[in-house]
């Protein structure tokens, strides 16, 4: 097999397996992160979790749209994310954060 041919053939089955997963319950990373967040951010509107290494824990996405953020750039935005989830931090490759305030 060729690498063209291997590299299409395993980035299928990972879009398969996360397709598969999606529909599927929370890993037990994903709802430790959910209920952390909640409890810091009892205001947020959307909280969405999703571990995107396939699983294992290594790497979470996070989007949070919440009132606690209004008049804060970005950067502190992020920066409330990744502070409430210092410990949960330590144990994790990567993390990507999208933080909004709700639009009414």
């Amino acid at each position: 097999m060729s690498l063209l041919r291997a590299l299409r053939y395993n980035s299928q089955t990972l879009c398969r397996h996360v397709i598969s997963r999606s529909s599927s319950s929370l890993t037990d990373g994903e709802v430790r992160i959910k209920r952390v967040l909640k409890e810091k951010f009892p205001q947020a509107s959307a909280l969405k979790v999703v571990d995107i290494s396939g699983g294992c824990g290594a790497m979470y996405e996070i989007h949070i749209e919440s009132d606690e953020f209004k008049g804060k750039r970005t950067v502190q935005q992020h920066q409330l994310v990744n502070q409430a989830l210092k410990d949960e931090i330590k144990a994790m490759h990567g993390l990507r954060i999208f933080t909004d305030v709700p639009r009414k």
